[in-house]
């Protein structure tokens, strides 16, 4: 429960959920293009996400795709 309150904490990946239920199912570079970060800092933000069971990634063919879980 602790990763969760952590992940749900910071600004950024608060704005990563939003993005992510008003368009589910999105790459790495259309959530970059919505938000003011790097790639990096969003990778990061995700990771937390991963580890807190909030976001959930699958792969289709080369692309990576991050939906809400």
């Amino acid at each position: 429960m602790d990763k969760v309150f952590k992940a749900l904490a910071d600004e950024g990946r608060r704005q990563l959920l939003d993005q992510l239920h008003t368009n589910n199912g999105q790459t790495l570079g259309e959530l970059c293009k919505c938000l003011d970060m790097s790639r990096q800092a969003v990778t990061k933000h995700l990771q937390l996400l991963e580890a807190a069971n909030l976001v959930v990634t699958i792969w289709r063919g080369r692309e990576k795709l991050h939906y809400l879980n």
